[in-house]
């Protein structure tokens, strides 16, 4: 499989495929496809199907097979970026919720959830996030500009909710409280802030899809 990321601030994932490899992805993420690609909508199993759904993506994903070498296009729903990680052992991801757009066959998607209950009520995208193992290549759509860190052992970074987009499995977080009363009240940063400590890579996003929402909300006029 080969591929090209084109486009901003709306991109497409183009890829080439040769007779018979499969690409995998989330209901309606198809954007146009050569006509020898053949569709099949498969569950995978009730646990699996579940963890989808926790995840925050459907419980059926699609396949895409090329009867001949063939061409699928995938797009993003939000203003970002897509990003590729070549997941293999030793090479998993942690992505926010909903991320996942398109991969390889060999790529398998479940949920993550933080052990510590603290970060799970209250860390926003700490508690449930998606999880990418096996071997291939992931496709995930981030939200806005991305900012990548490399995080040294004990390392760490404060991050508002929602600005977390994907980490590796080695980077641990947790949440604080933001201090003082009136800080809480009328700061307009909310009560909790996302911890991470390394070490590893972190991808941080400059326009998480709750901040886009709340910024157009008051422009929308209601009939």
């Amino acid at each position: 499989m080969r591929y090209s990321i084109e486009g901003s601030p709306m991109p497409v994932v183009i890829c080439t495929l040769s007779s018979g490899e499969t690409m995998i992805t989330e209901k309606g993420a198809m954007a146009w496809m050569s006509p020898n690609m053949v569709m099949e909508t498969v569950g995978g199993g009730l646990g699996k199907m579940f963890g989808r759904a926790f995840s925050g993506e459907s419980m059926f994903q699609n396949r895409y097979t090329a009867n001949g070498d063939g061409m699928i296009a995938f797009a993003s729903s939000m203003p970002g970026e897509i990003r590729a990680f070549e997941i293999g052992p030793g090479r998993e991801m942690i992505c926010q919720k909903s991320a996942f757009l398109a991969a390889t066959s060999g790529v398998e998607l479940s949920v993550f959830f933080n052990k510590k209950i603290g970060a799970g009520l209250f860390g926003g995208e700490g508690f449930i996030m998606q999880r990418l193992s096996g071997n291939g290549i992931a496709f995930v759509e981030l939200d806005g500009y991305i900012k990548e860190y490399v995080l040294q052992p004990g390392q760490q970074i404060v991050v508002d909710t929602g600005y977390l987009a994907a980490m590796e499995p080695s980077v641990q977080l947790d949440i604080q409280t933001v201090a003082g009363l009136k800080n809480k009240l009328f700061g307009g940063e909310g009560f909790f802030n996302t911890v991470l400590t390394g070490p590893g890579k972190i991808w941080l996003q400059s326009m998480p899809v709750a901040s886009l929402a709340g910024s157009i909300i008051p422009f929308i006029t209601k009939n």
